[in-house]
């Protein structure tokens, strides 16, 4: 299963589990989680939710050749039916706490989602990247709105326009992370966090949660409606394809010639 999924104590726990692959994304998987987060909003036993990668790996983001075989049209059409829509939806709207716990690189969507998250906790290994631009694309899963709240505009925009890489201890300082924790004792650390959730009243938790995000509700909707009608676009453009076509090749590329 490449995602495992378990409820424990009052927790469900979705760990990605494609290390082969590190732990890279396919609609399959992005199905299985959003099946499981809508099944956990059904269940009074599931007081919180838990959010897991590998001790060396969160996930690389997207399978880009399985991205590929389901992309959507470049009119954005259908995206309802798409799975990583699903997902982004059910984790979005859930009104269970969502616990996050990072090690090791998160790519993309591996590090959008956490915005997405109540208490995210980082390993001292960890590395988060969202190359969109890199890709000939644009960001995703409201991150264009939430990063720029969360971090700022400037530092928003080096992270989305660059692309590059940054390690835990400026994800804390920006914000995007609660705590970084030894890589070794990351996993525990969660799960104790998780477990203190589902100790506390659950009406209370899910009261706080609504009205914490009660002001960024309809943004964060439109937000994503928007990135998915450029993101749909730009994937059929030619830097795009410049950009996949050289990922495959292994080589870097050429953007020069697109304006």
């Amino acid at each position: 299963m490449d995602i495992l999924s378990s409820k424990t104590n009052g927790v469900l726990t979705l760990e990605f589990n494609r290390p082969e692959r590190k732990n890279a994304i396919t609609s399959a998987m992005y199905q299985s989680m959003a099946d499981a987060i809508n099944e956990a909003e059904q269940d009074a036993a599931v007081r919180a939710i838990l959010i897991v990668g590998k001790p060396e790996i969160f996930t690389a983001g997207n399978d880009l050749e399985d991205f590929m075989k389901t992309s959507r049209p470049a009119d954005g059409s259908g995206i309802e039916e798409r799975s990583v829509y699903k997902f982004m939806m059910a984790l979005s709207g859930s009104t269970k706490p969502v616990v996050a716990a990072v090690a090791g690189a998160a790519v993309g969507i591996g590090t959008t989602l956490l915005m997405h998250c109540d208490l995210v906790y980082a390993a001292d290994n960890a590395k988060f990247s969202m190359p969109f631009v890199q890709l000939g694309l644009c960001p995703e899963f409201a991150s264009s709105l939430l990063l720029t709240q969360i971090a700022g505009y400037p530092r928003a925009a080096e992270k989305l326009m660059l692309g590059e890489a940054f390690l835990a201890q400026e994800a804390l300082e920006m914000g995007l992370v609660s705590k970084i924790v030894p890589a070794a004792e990351l996993r525990a650390f969660a799960e104790g966090q998780a477990a203190k959730l589902v100790a506390l009243p659950a009406s209370s938790i899910r009261a706080t949660k609504q009205l914490m995000k009660a002001a960024r509700k309809g943004p964060v909707t439109e937000a994503i409606a928007a990135e998915n009608k450029f993101f749909g676009a730009m994937l059929a453009a030619p830097e795009a394809k410049e950009a996949f076509t050289a990922f495959f090749e292994k080589r870097k590329p050429d953007f020069t010639k697109f304006n």
